[in-house]
């Protein structure tokens, strides 16, 4: 009993054992080195047993493979260490499955240390390549549920909007926790306030140099944007853009500072003067007039710059003005707003209506508020058979509100096919190409400067083929897009973009008339005070436009409606460009204390950095209000949204509920 006992705790390989398969395919030379040799190549080596059947199973791990062993002595000695590898993958889970319970009991005296994760992996040798963890699959999914799931919580009880694990530093946050291991302690207060704050300014300083040489080489452009919260405290956002990128320069609260002309020159121009005047191509503000007053002091104090309105909001304003002056569009819309707003006015009627649009909404916001009342106007003519279809049914035909005089109103007006779904076509075919024009300049896809002259042209003729080439359809439009046009966006800048844009140069229906070269020559003569530097580029101009030199060569040729106008740089540029993507994330600074009130920037100011894609005028906002079933309620609660006005038909969108929308830009893209 006591001898069976014995062998079963001696080691199977032990001197003098010999139970391991292995030893029937070598010879022991000297047992105390551990060498063995082969019987069937004759090679001698250290490292016993273990390394003869990685020897004889050609697996290339430690040892070269013999060349002579037979192939039912590979595939057995194969099959052995595969086993082996098993068989030791599994105690090490059991081991540290018990290790982790320890630890959660508390029954360790101090917390130790973790072995890598790359202990706990089988070696790959041979064909072997099977994928080991330190736990199993359901063990790891549970406890990866267990690490989420308070992630979320901290989401959920700290108002952290769920787009932020969209965040490209969110990932790299987790990664390096993992990195760090067990035992980590969180920032404090004070070290998220004020130690790691500093050094992320520190940060952003430096990589805002980058950005300075690249003002100083080609130029930038300031943009202010006006805005106001909730509790009515105006706002002004400054950001400079350049072909490295768009970075936020300052806010500064302008509650308590006069808008007048005068009072928003200083302002623009102590921004101007941070900058440097040598550096900056224009200034764009909103097209208010003020703003207008204050752009034309800059331009006559600093001689070499431009102020230059807001393009998306001069676009938004033509579609204003659609809805102002041509009583088409005006009476389209209104129709549709009563729509809308009845039908958002009704909790039954909104869940009611959904039952027939499988679950889609009627409001679709846009770029800018006019943009939304034909985005809206889109929709339901997109869902005017779902509408048809709700408005013949028995749930409606048989409710409440059939038999009132609003819902009786609402429903001949669906049901109107002889006026109001024609126009509602008509409307949208007018101003569908618009609004293109409007995403375009909107969007960061391209740089809007050299394609802005040439797209409005395009959007006219757009128009005119929609409406088949009738004059009276599309006379009072064009009136009104000539007439803003003409007033705030026909500018030298937008003419020399579109002159020195070689998608355009080189097309066969290129026009360069009169005021283009107005235009061009303007900003030659503003921008380059020198006379014998304007010689040479009126001279590289006329290679330019004959294709001539580096102009005509192939590989440029090929490339001409391939890149924006700006790709067509130098290796300096992009290289900054590079270096700027290389450095880190760009990282938003955000203040505890809010704005600061004075106009006083220094060089060590708090500097925010924001990703050019986010540089973008933002969508309206849609207040969700309470929807009641109840009628009178309702019928207060509706008035109230409408800020006491008495004809209901004539309020904008801006305070309706909408439900549960979920709004996908790509729609829209996919309808223009």
């Amino acid at each position: 009993m006591s001898s069976s006992a014995s062998k079963k705790q001696s080691r199977k390989n032990a001197p003098g054992a010999r139970l391991d398969p292995g030893w029937d395919h070598g010879i022991e030379i000297d047992s105390n080195k551990k060498q063995v040799q082969c019987k069937y190549c004759g090679i001698t080596r250290a490292g016993g047993v273990y390394r003869l059947k990685h020897h004889l199973a050609c697996t290339h791990t430690n040892v070269e493979p013999c060349p002579s062993v037979p192939e039912d002595v590979r595939t057995q000695m194969f099959d052995l260490l595969s086993a082996s590898s098993e068989e030791s993958r599994e105690k090490k889970q059991r081991v540290s499955k018990m290790y982790d319970l320890e630890e959660e009991e508390g029954e360790a005296g101090q917390q130790a240390k973790k072995c890598s994760m790359d202990n706990f992996v089988v070696r790959k040798f041979g064909g072997l390549n099977v994928r080991q963890t330190t736990i199993n699959e359901k063990w790891k999914k549970q406890d990866r549920d267990e690490v989420c799931q308070i992630m979320a919580r901290w989401f959920y009880t700290s108002a952290i909007p769920f787009n932020a694990v969209n965040n490209p530093l969110f990932p790299l946050m987790i990664r390096k926790l993992g990195e760090y291991g067990k035992g980590l302690k969180p920032p404090s207060y004070h070290e998220m306030r004020v130690t790691f704050l500093k050094k992320e300014v520190q940060e952003t300083l430096n990589l805002l140099n980058v950005y300075k040489k690249e003002w100083k080489k080609a130029g930038c452009t300031i943009m202010s944007d006006g805005w106001s919260d909730q509790r009515k405290r105006t706002m002004n956002n400054f950001l400079v853009n350049s072909p490295a990128g768009t970075v936020f320069l300052s806010s500064v609260d302008t509650t308590n500072i006069s808008k007048t002309a005068q009072k928003l020159f200083e302002l623009l121009d102590g921004i101007v003067e941070k900058i440097g005047e040598d550096n900056v191509v224009q200034v764009i503000t909103d097209n208010a007039s003020n703003y207008k007053a204050a752009g034309k002091i800059l331009m006559e104090k600093r001689k070499r710059l431009f102020w230059t309105p807001c393009a998306a909001h001069c676009i938004d304003l033509m579609l204003e003005d659609f809805q102002k002056f041509d009583s088409l569009h005006k009476v389209t819309i209104q129709k549709v707003k009563s729509v809308v707003t009845y039908i958002y006015s009704w909790g039954t009627v909104i869940n009611w209506m959904k039952q027939f649009t499988k679950g889609k909404e009627l409001i679709r916001p846009g770029v800018t508020r006019f943009a939304t009342s034909y985005l809206t106007m889109r929709c339901l003519s997109e869902l005017k058979g779902n509408l048809f279809t709700f408005f013949s049914s028995d749930k409606w035909k048989t409710s409440m509100y059939a038999r009132r005089k609003k819902g009786k109103k609402i429903e001949s007006i669906i049901f109107d096919n002889q006026e109001f779904c024609p126009n509602v076509e008509l409307c949208l075919k007018i101003a569908s190409p618009l609004i293109k024009v409007l995403r375009m300049v909107d969007s960061n896809e391209k740089p809007a400067m050299g394609f802005l002259y040439k797209s409005i042209d395009q959007a006219k003729e757009e128009i005119k083929q929609n409406v088949n080439n009738v004059r009276k359809r599309y006379e009072s439009a064009f009136a009104i897009i000539d007439k803003r046009w003409e007033d705030q966006l026909s500018h030298p800048l937008h003419a020399a973009g579109y002159y020195l844009n070689p998608q355009f140069q080189y097309s066969l229906d290129f026009q360069s008339d009169a005021n283009i070269k107005r235009g061009l020559y303007d900003c030659i003569a503003k921008m380059v005070p020198e006379s014998g530097e304007r010689v040479k580029i009126d001279l590289q101009l006329d290679d330019f436009r004959h294709a001539s030199g580096l102009f005509g060569h192939e590989n440029v040729v090929l490339t001409r409606n391939k890149k924006s106008p700006d790709d067509h740089q130098d290796r300096e540029t992009h290289a900054r460009r590079r270096q700027i993507n290389k450095m880190k994330e760009i990282h938003v600074i955000d203040e505890d204390d809010g704005p600061s009130t004075e106009f006083d920037h220094q060089d060590d100011d708090y500097l925010d950095m924001v990703p050019e894609n986010d540089v973008q005028m933002g969508t309206n906002d849609l207040d969700d209000t309470n929807l009641d079933d109840d009628e009178d309620n309702a019928e207060d609660e509706f008035q109230e949204n409408w800020d006491g006005e008495d004809d209901w038909e004539n309020n904008d969108f801006d305070n309706v509920n909408y439900g549960d929308n979920e709004f996908d830009e790509n729609d829209d893209n996919d309808w223009l």
